[in-house]
């Protein structure tokens, strides 16, 4: 049978308003041609009072005419599609070896990926938990067990995972090979492929030196980085020597990412290489090289940071009180500029503070006790500066501290979270006192944002509170919680704190929900408070004491029946 034309038929009477409308199938007391698609289409869309059908069975109503005919014209175009050729017929989908979801754990995936709404949008959130936002930290815990996701799960997955990309990373490696495999099937998934190392190609054995170097002599960029991450996270000797041997050929932009992924492994014998690097003709490629060879503090270009950023700073004696002075840099010589230091300042900063920053940031910290009369850390930020050059020296402290991983300096740059002021002796914004609290241990860590909190309350505390680990230490949970609590009483509104909220909720240990019980009530309000704001609050306090009655079931439900993850890891607690 010939396969139906989904253009207008010519052979149907007039397609206006005012026409008569499509004639009725064969048998039907009308024409015996049946009418086109766009005439039933055009029919529906314009209601049959105002197109009816042409007259069929005595008795049948237009709109039952209508379906018929829509029926009727389905069968007819499906059966007279032409045969094509058979298309190849897809691989096989890897096997996923890694043990199964037990089934309440499955099905609360299920649940969780059905809910894509996410409870995001503008407007009362209720005293529902958000299960979208539980999702990153279910597929932790799964992860962390070493669980396969269900194949049927897995279009859900991939969907959630498109339009998250935070969620990606987690999604993906819960998906496994199979993701990759759907992922060449459908268009909307090929992100997969994009965030897997090499395109979702596989790579060869470490060990397979002539597999090794045939990928990186003839794969694709996005395979070549991907292979010299995975040689570099397992013996970086060979992958350096995989990229000194094409050095000279490569692109800039390529050699600025290759030269990216010698921070894992990041080693004394890297330095030569580096060294070399320093003379690239990129600047780009200039300042990462320095970068690393300054995060080793062995390293010459430590040495030649340290010498050029000791010489602009010194100890005063003159005074009563010891300080410190500044002098700083009146040029940006060559030397300076082959070792990372950008000659031209951004806009709206001194070209000698610029300067100076840049030097005190590369120079290693175990050069300052000596330089300032053997003071530790702590009695080193505690020193005035004159001149106003506080500030500028402080902050450089700060990004060096981050870059070295140092935790004495961070300690002491931090300072006591009690201090009057919100932040220590020489953080200049709350986004560089979250980077120094990153090179504390975990327990520290919290130890100090709970002090900080218990003295300045939640209003700053958010972006400190990001970088602690989850669940919350206890400690940390309760300060957050008697802040809330706090502010609750102060009549506030708690969509203030909502950013805390939130991370309160995904963040708590689940343990902390008992003691909410006391703050579900609607407090008495206060003269001076906000209109309503208590009925808010205890519809926020019941959100976030079922979100957390809710991540303990699903820890529950991830957990293996003998206690053992199936990875041989354990799994984060408090999913």
């Amino acid at each position: 049978m010939d396969a139906i034309s989904t253009a207008p038929d010519a052979r149907t009477t007039d397609n206006t308003a005012g026409g008569s409308g499509p004639t009725a199938p064969e048998g039907s007391g009308g024409s015996p041609f049946p009418p086109s698609w766009e005439d039933l289409v055009t029919t529906a869309l314009l209601g049959t009072d105002r197109r009816p059908p042409a007259p069929g069975v005595s008795g049948r109503e237009a709109p039952v005419l209508l379906l018929d005919a829509a029926a009727t014209a389905t069968v007819r175009r499906r059966a007279g599609l032409r045969p094509a050729r058979a298309a190849r017929r897809p691989e096989r989908a890897p096997e996923d070896p890694r043990p199964a979801l037990p089934p309440a754990a499955a099905r609360r995936l299920t649940m969780l990926l059905a809910d894509r709404s996410g409870g995001a949008g503008g407007g009362r959130r209720g005293s529902s938990p958000d299960l979208m936002e539980l999702l990153p930290q279910w597929l932790a815990t799964a992860n962390a067990h070493g669980y396969a996701a269900p194949p049927q799960a897995l279009p859900a997955l991939l969907d959630a995972a498109r339009g998250r990309t935070d969620l990606r990373p987690a999604a993906l490696a819960f998906a496994g090979p199979r993701a990759l495999w759907l992922a060449r099937l459908n268009g909307d998934w090929r992100f997969a492929l994009r965030s897997a190392p090499g395109g979702g190609t596989a790579l060869p054995d470490t060990e397979d030196d002539k597999a090794v170097q045939q990928l990186w002599q003839e794969g694709l960029f996005a395979e070549r980085v991907a292979l010299l991450a995975a040689l570099r996270a397992r013996t970086p000797a060979p992958a350096r020597e995989l990229l000194t041997a094409t050095w000279a050929t490569e692109r800039a932009e390529d050699r600025l990412m290759f030269l990216d992924s010698l921070r894992t492994g990041l080693s004394p014998e890297d330095e030569p290489f580096l060294e070399q690097a320093l003379s690239d003709r990129s600047r780009n490629v200039r300042a990462t090289a320095a970068e690393l060879l300054s995060a080793l503090p062995g390293s010459a270009l430590a040495g030649r940071m340290a010498a050029r950023a000791t010489a602009c700073v010194a100890v005063d004696r003159t005074e009563a009180a010891p300080a410190i002075v500044v002098e700083a840099p009146h040029e940006c010589d060559p030397g300076m500029e082959r070792d990372g230091v950008a000659a031209k300042p951004p806009t709206g900063r001194g070209e000698r503070s610029w300067w100076l920053g840049q030097l005190v940031e590369a120079a290693p910290l175990g050069a300052w006790p000596a330089r300032l009369d053997g003071r530790s850390p702590q009695q080193i930020v505690a020193l005035p500066v004159a001149d106003g050059w506080q500030g500028e020296l402080h902050a450089a402290w700060c990004r060096a501290a981050v870059r070295q991983g140092d935790s004495e300096w961070s300690r002491a740059l931090l300072g006591a979270p009690s201090a009057p002021e919100a932040g220590g002796p020489g953080a200049v914004s709350l986004a560089e006192r979250a980077k120094l609290l990153a090179a504390l241990e975990d327990g520290e860590r919290a130890a100090w944002v709970a002090g900080f909190i218990a003295t300045h309350g939640l209003s700053e505390a958010f972006q400190l509170l990001g970088v602690c680990a989850v669940p919350w230490a206890a400690p940390l949970g309760r300060a957050v919680v008697d802040a809330l609590n706090i502010a609750r009483d102060a009549g506030s509104y708690p969509w203030s704190f909502s950013g805390v909220m939130g991370l309160a909720e995904r963040c708590l240990d689940p343990a902390e929900a008992a003691r909410l019980d006391g703050l579900l009530a609607i407090p008495d309000e206060r003269e001076d408070a906000s209109p309503g704001a208590g009925g808010y609050w205890a519809e926020a306090f019941q959100r976030l004491m079922s979100t957390l009655r809710l991540r303990a079931a699903m820890a529950d439900e991830l957990a293996p029946a003998d206690g053992n993850s199936p990875s041989g890891e354990n799994s984060p607690s408090g999913a």
